[in-house]
């Protein structure tokens, strides 16, 4: 009986959801994802030693050692691999929330749309970080500790700086291989033309390297290492931009389109 009238109270008359019932629906989702994330962190934990040494073994194969410089280094790194490696494990769980969440309110073409722009942007973002595991880092830690001159200077890294430049390119890299998702989500808006993306492939690719010369340290192996990708996903977009690009109607063409069906 009490089920029956918690039911009552989250759907209206019409048979569509309350605000009150849209409120609950949404503080499970949120109940959900903060269980998940919290289980994976206190999985993690016990695997926290694991996770640096996989991040470290790059840096050890590259000529490396690695020091901790406060009593406590050591151990925060530990805390703070484990709440990233559980943020990265509950991010497919949020972004599935929002979507069952917005669902009901979609059309097919749009549910659609979204799921796929959801799943998508996950697939890329990891792409990127693989790419940045297998292809930069090793060339950027190697081409860093082969400088010459000054050969009295030995690397040891403190591991919490290592651990946050290794950090700071899977996100670099993550986020630049979700340009095409960009490009394919302004195209449908008719933002994105294929043809302005032509014409001005010079100033982007000026605006490539610039934005590499920003977010990376300074040295001109990590920018082109960076911008280099880039510019590639670029030139992907552009063709992306021809498949996915509507234009928008003017009202003109809007009311001869209403005619024609009349």
């Amino acid at each position: 009986m009490a089920k029956t009238l918690t039911k009552k109270k989250a759907v209206s008359q019409d048979g569509s959801m309350t605000l009150g019932g849209h409120v609950k629906e949404l503080r499970n989702r949120l109940m959900i994802c903060a269980i998940v994330f919290a289980v994976c962190t206190i999985y993690f934990l016990t695997v926290s030693d694991r996770l640096v040494n996989l991040l470290a073994h790059m840096g050890t194969e590259c000529g490396y050692s690695f020091v901790f410089i406060a009593p406590q280094e050591k151990l925060l790194q530990y805390f703070r691999l484990s709440i990233m490696a559980a943020i990265v494990i509950t991010i497919p769980v949020i972004l599935y929330q929002i979507w069952a969440f917005a669902k009901p309110g979609l059309k097919k073409s749009e549910n659609f749309f979204f799921g796929m722009t959801l799943l998508m942007g996950l697939g890329l973002f990891c792409v990127g970080v693989f790419f940045a595991y297998k292809v930069t880092l090793p060339f950027m830690l190697n081409f860093l500790v082969s400088l010459e001159g000054t050969d009295y200077i030995q690397a040891q890294i403190s591991i919490e700086s290592y651990l946050s430049f290794v950090l700071m390119i899977f996100t670099i890299f993550g986020c630049i291989f979700e340009i095409p998702l960009v490009t394919i989500i302004l195209a449908k808006m008719g933002i994105a033309s294929p043809d302005v993306m032509k014409k001005g492939r010079g100033i982007a690719i000026v605006l490539c390297f610039f934005v590499a010369a920003v977010i990376t340290p300074p040295d001109i192996v990590s920018q082109t290492m960076v911008a280099i990708p880039m510019v590639l996903l670029y030139e992907i977009s552009i063709w992306l931009a021809k498949v996915f690009y509507k234009p928008h109607l003017d009202e003109d063409d809007e009311e001869d389109e209403e005619d024609d069906e009349d």
